[in-house]
């Protein structure tokens, strides 16, 4: 996945506003973090804990959660390795966590 079709997917859910700038766009709901791109090949995608180690389990080369995000509600995503099914479904919850 690139982060043109990213930015797409992203864009095609209700209510997201892309923010940020060229280099680091984000993609937010109501001013709440859903995606965004850490550098070209890297997004961080906000997830509910609950389901992070689902995610991580079911697409192990897609994501990751390095030492830093481990408390938070994040995880990462690897465009380069990625597989898109994986990177959009993780936008989904993050989009679906942000709506309440």
């Amino acid at each position: 996945m690139t982060p043109d079709e990213v930015a797409r997917y992203a864009e095609s859910l209700p209510q997201v506003k892309r923010k940020g700038t060229e280099s680091r766009p984000g993609w937010y709901v109501k001013d709440r973090l859903v995606v965004r791109l850490h550098d070209p090949s890297t997004l961080v995608i906000r997830v509910p804990l609950s389901r992070r180690e689902s995610l991580l389990e079911t697409y192990p080369d897609s994501f990751g959660v390095p030492p830093r995000m481990e408390t938070h509600h994040k995880i990462e995503a690897y465009l380069d390795r990625a597989d898109p099914r994986a990177v959009r479904a993780a936008i989904d919850l993050a989009w679906e966590m942000q709506q309440g």
